[in-house]
């Protein structure tokens, strides 16, 4: 479990291709030594288990569902990546509950940069359009970030200079995919709901 208050990022050094998956190679500066194996990490806002650490250099496995509700099936070398360690008990959550668990990929629509800060205009598919509410959190890449307003084809969030700063947002341009997970407690109020009806 994470807040979407990112720290850290990392850098893609290597991508092992297996018959069913992938494996990724991370460069950077969490504080991480082979007794944290097995932690799992917020990649650009996928949960995934650290497997091997050697000095700064972490690997993890992706699975065939993990490649195919994320972007990671576009992964290059050298794609920044925002990380995050777990929720430890006591810690402040700034952001809100992200489990990791990714509902789709988001392609922007449009950026604008008004006065300081950054709009950035998403687009998703109709599936998840529906659990999408104003004002609810929503996690980007792992980033814990508030719906302005929901829009025909997705949503919008607005940005301040220290967020797009420390993430991977200052990387983003139109037509860029991004990982979405949609805030739990929408999806588990609707869910609720649909089944009383």
């Amino acid at each position: 479990m994470f807040n979407g208050i990112i720290f850290n990022q990392g850098t893609i050094k290597k991508i092992s291709k297996r018959t069913k998956g992938i494996n990724i190679f991370v460069s950077s500066n969490l504080k991480l030594t082979k007794r944290d194996i097995g932690v799992s990490v917020s990649s650009d806002g996928v949960c995934l288990t650290l497997i091997t650490i050697k000095k700064n250099l972490m690997e993890f496995y992706l699975s065939e569902e993990t490649i195919q509700r994320s972007k990671f099936k576009f992964l290059k070398i050298n794609d920044k990546i925002n990380l995050e360690l777990p929720l430890k008990y006591g810690h402040k959550i700034s952001g809100h509950i992200c489990q990791g668990h990714v509902d789709t990929v988001g392609k922007i629509f449009n950026i604008k940069k008004i006065d300081k800060s950054y709009l950035f205009d998403f687009e998703i598919n109709k599936k998840e359009r529906k659990n999408l509410i104003e004002k609810a959190s929503i996690s980007i890449n792992g980033i814990s970030l508030t719906i302005s307003k929901v829009t025909k084809k997705g949503f919008q969030v607005w940005v301040i200079p220290h967020t797009f700063k420390v993430t991977n947002l200052y990387t983003l341009k139109k037509s860029s995919l991004v990982n979405v997970e949609i805030d739990i407690l929408s999806k588990y109020v609707r869910n609720y709901f649909n089944e009383k009806k």
